[in-house]
């Protein structure tokens, strides 16, 4: 493992250039004008994942390709004794728009001190860049690696990872492995290395209130037949009670409450009140009474108004009642909530409290499965141990607040639980413009990998 460690530290230079050529793609997966970039970007992954040592191929699907990488099979060892994970990451990255507010192009890396401004480079590209490293430097020093890698790396997960599921049960075989290592999270900060043991589900739906066959003169009509729009402000404000609160029937039936170990865990996390609230731009916080913010954000379910449209909403006035009311809501999900039976639940307790005036409409949206792994579990024990290791600091638990559709789908289809070993800072951007990434958590993300295979091959 010296010789590993060492390698690492003396290329780092060169590894950081590598990394820049990489961000100078500018594979935007949801612009078709980008196509021939997102082409570019898988291509010279394969040839970069060849030049260190790995079996890597391009393989087609309906949309972008993806790209195999595998180290070499040691033949003469007994394939039921040598375990085998799988490593995800995604070349594919966000759109760059507004490029006024970018203070560089967003594909001309820039490094400013620590930082790595480009788009992608903590989105995913530098994440899963950090594990390609380590394992170069496992390979190049002829330095036994005690587990088998493959590296599936996407070109559509910002548009939704559309094929990865086909992709996943077409090659089940070949990828059938003991976990799958994600790092495409984040930690609260270099002295907090983290694992995120917990993701949220996600249900949506759009409800609409139809009214009059056509808006109607205010004046005239007012008074004598409902408002849809007013209708559906009542509606919705009786979904959550004044201490934030869902108040569908049956809503919090599957869900699991916080362990004593989690909320002590959870506490652990760095935060502060007033500073998150001027962070946000609220005058105020609120959430769920009995829980923290943290816990709120993250390990509590919730219902969003994402979207409200009706009525006259043009310049000056227009006294009408409109003849309909529609709204998006999503629920966010915590284990072991169920997309389907929430849907179900929102629909039948919507028709209950749906006032007679009006017709009510409903139309099915997206959803995912909330995620957990068990932070006792030997899987998480062995993340934990490499993230101190490498960090020098006791590692925090995380839940994150967000879905990740992909980990549920290496799940259902590989039968595996997912590790996620994000190296990501609060402050990086992704999404946003000046992404960038640390390069301080690039290096100890690097360290982390070549040190996380030991720890999983003992426990597996």
């Amino acid at each position: 493992m010296h010789n590993v460690l060492t390698y690492l530290q003396e290329n780092e230079l060169r590894f950081v250039r590598e990394l820049c050529d990489y961000l100078r793609f500018p594979s935007v997966s949801a612009q078709s004008s980008h196509r021939a970039d997102v082409e570019a970007a898988a291509r010279w992954l394969v040839e970069h994942c060849q030049a260190i040592g790995l079996q890597t191929r391009l393989c087609p699907t309906e949309g972008n390709p993806v790209v195999i990488a595998q180290t070499p099979r040691n033949q003469s060892a007994s394939p039921r004794r040598r375990h085998h994970f799988v490593v995800y990451g995604h070349y594919d990255v966000q759109p760059a728009e507004p490029f006024d507010l970018w203070k560089t192009p967003p594909f001309e890396p820039r490094i400013d001190g620590r930082s790595l401004f480009a788009r992608g480079a903590c989105d995913n590209k530098g994440q899963h860049f950090a594990h390609l490293k380590a394992v170069e430097a496992y390979l190049k020093t002829n330095t036994d690696l005690p587990c088998d890698l493959t590296f599936v790396i996407e070109g559509e997960e910002e548009v939704g990872s559309n094929n990865l599921e086909v992709f996943l049960r077409k090659n089940r075989a070949e990828l059938r492995c003991a976990a799958i290592v994600i790092s495409d999270t984040g930690i609260p900060d270099l002295k907090h290395p983290a694992l995120t043991y917990a993701l949220r589900g996600i249900s949506a739906l759009e409800v609409k209130l139809c009214g009059p066959s056509r808006d109607l003169h205010s004046g005239i009509y007012g008074g004598s037949v409902d408002n849809p729009a007013m209708a559906l402000c009542q509606l919705l404000a009786r979904l959550r009670d004044k201490n934030g609160r869902i108040t569908i029937p049956g809503f919090y039936d599957d869900v699991v409450p916080l362990s004593k170990y989690e909320r002590k865990q959870m506490a652990r996390i760095p935060h502060n009140d007033a500073a998150f609230r001027k962070f946000l731009g609220v005058p105020r916080l609120f959430g769920e009474r009995g829980f923290t913010p943290q816990e709120q954000r993250a390990a509590r379910p919730t219902i969003e108004i994402n979207g409200l449209t009706s009525g006259y909403q043009g310049e000056g006035s227009k006294t009408i009642i409109p003849a309909w009311a529609s709204a998006k809501l999503t629920f966010r999900l915590v284990p072991i909530q169920h997309p389907g039976r929430i849907e179900k639940l929102v629909r039948q307790h919507l028709k209950r409290i749906c006032p007679p005036t009006v017709r009510l409409e409903i139309q099915g949206g997206h959803g995912g499965e909330p995620y957990l792994i068990s932070p006792t579990g030997p899987l998480a024990q062995a993340g934990l141990r490499a993230l101190k290791a490498a960090f020098g600091h006791e590692p925090v638990l995380l839940r994150e607040g967000g879905s990740i559709p992909i980990v549920t789908d290496f799940k259902r289809i590989l039968g595996v639980d997912a590790l996620m070993l994000g190296l990501a800072l609060p402050d990086d951007n992704p999404h946003s413009p000046n992404e960038k990434f640390s390069l301080d958590a690039f290096t100890k993300g690097m360290k982390m990998s070549a040190l996380l295979w030991p720890e999983l091959a003992a426990v597996c």
